[in-house]
């Protein structure tokens, strides 16, 4: 009789790690198992041909979205304990199992897994190219064929810890502003939508004519009062288009970075952190022996600016060619004289590597630099700025009472 219509029914439960030994193989293993209390759990793993060790109930926990801060945190953690000593497999455990987010935890073992059946800890990495780009699994596979995992890992944390510290202040440079912008925004919104219509009230019944500012301020009231939701709906809608069709969009990409590295004050700061970026994932990887064209199609990727991973790979392709580093970022005119300068020495040294730290080092201590200039000038900017809007409609709305004072006197 053929049963190949019955389904198998899905296991509910809770679920259970398990570690023990597999009585066929005599190998350690572990992995999880459903069932309704841990008493059922031991009963299933020796059917299994699996001799218990430990198994422990898993907590469930609320799945988070994993950030390049939590890769960042786990290739620290897995650099030290490779320096310490401990087995890959050993370490990857002690990371997933200590991690407080569900979702890095699954994609940890998920690359355990991968590694203990036999794939090579670069390819383990480029299976998940999300949170592990081709920068980050190029080093690692240069790690493992010439047998310095431990201090590329090392190399690798230190540049992600270096790349996300500035990213941190870019962000946090553009961040003050721009909320500053929504607070005067909704301000404004609240003081037109409930504040001035009250004021109006009192001035109809006066029977007074109101002075042109006052009137002016009292028709921007009326129409919010009228389709201030809208408005605010409206503006939320547009933010989260803008955003979406930003994603899905190559050429608007390209012109939004274009116009970041052309704005005032923030252009410069944009700039810099986008070479210092450059300079030090190039130094990285030349670093580790992986060559100069494969280099900057890594470098390309992780430039994090369409502007200079376009401009990169013209560069990658003049090298390709047989012309010098130096050459291919003169002819892009995106990097500053001292960049080009730096590389040039480091070609005609033989120590590209070494000159292009200096050079991510130099212009990492310029953004810090531009970064606390700007937030202590902004600061006092924006103030000026918050209190002429707020001064002028508090003018319009008693400028109306001044003027009946003076009648009345």
């Amino acid at each position: 009789m053929s049963t190949k219509n019955k389904s198998t029914p899905k296991q509910t439960g809770k679920r259970f790690s398990f570690e023990g030994k597999n009585l066929s193989t005599e190998q350690i293993v572990r992995g999880e198992v459903v069932a309704k209390d841990e008493a059922e759990a031991r009963a299933k793993l020796p059917r299994r041909q699996i001799k218990v060790i430990q198994i422990s109930k898993m907590k469930v926990s609320r799945q988070k979205r994993i950030t390049q801060a939590d890769i960042t945190v786990f290739t620290r953690q897995l650099a030290t304990m490779m320096k310490a000593g401990l087995p890959l497999m050993q370490a990857f455990d002690i990371v997933a199992k200590g991690h407080s987010n569900a979702s890095m935890t699954k994609l940890l073992m998920d690359i355990r897994g991968d590694i203990e059946q036999g794939t090579s800890m670069a390819d383990a990495f480029a299976k998940h190219p999300k949170y592990f780009d081709r920068f980050y699994s190029n080093l690692v596979r240069a790690g493992e064929a010439g047998g310095v995992l431990e201090s590329l890992l090392d190399k690798l944390a230190t540049y992600k810890e270096k790349t996300q510290a500035i990213k941190k202040k870019v962000k946090s440079a553009l961040t003050y502003p721009a909320a500053v912008l929504v607070v005067a925004i909704a301000l404004v919104i609240v003081m037109m939508m409930f504040v001035l219509p009250e004021f109006g009230k009192v001035y109809d019944g006066m029977g007074v004519a109101l002075p042109a500012l006052t009137q002016f301020m009292m028709n921007i009231s009326d129409f919010f009062v009228a389709y201030g939701w809208l408005v605010i709906i409206g503006l939320i809608g547009s933010v989260v288009g803008f955003y979406q069709w930003l994603q899905r969009s190559p050429k608007l990409q390209k012109r939004v970075d274009a116009l970041l590295l052309k704005m005032p004050i923030f252009g410069g700061i944009v700039r810099k952190a986008t070479i210092a970026r450059w300079a030090r994932t190039t130094s990285t990887l030349f670093a580790a022996g992986v060559p100069l064209v494969e280099t900057l199609d890594s470098v390309a990727g992780a430039s994090g600016n369409i502007i200079y991973e376009e401009a990169t790979q013209e560069i990658r392709s003049k090298v390709n060619q047989g012309i010098s580093l130096t050459s291919g970022m003169v002819a892009t005119d995106l990097f500053p004289n001292m960049m080009v300068q730096m590389a040039s020495i480091g070609e005609e040294s033989g120590a590209l590597d070494d000159m292009l730290n200096k050079a991510a080092e130099f212009y990492e201590d310029e953004v810090d630099n531009a970064v606390s200039q700007l937030s202590s000038l902004m600061e006092p900017i924006i103030m000026v700025v918050l209190g002429g809007i707020v001064g002028v409609i508090l003018v319009a709305m008693y400028l109306p009472l001044f003027n009946l004072g003076n009648v009345v006197g």
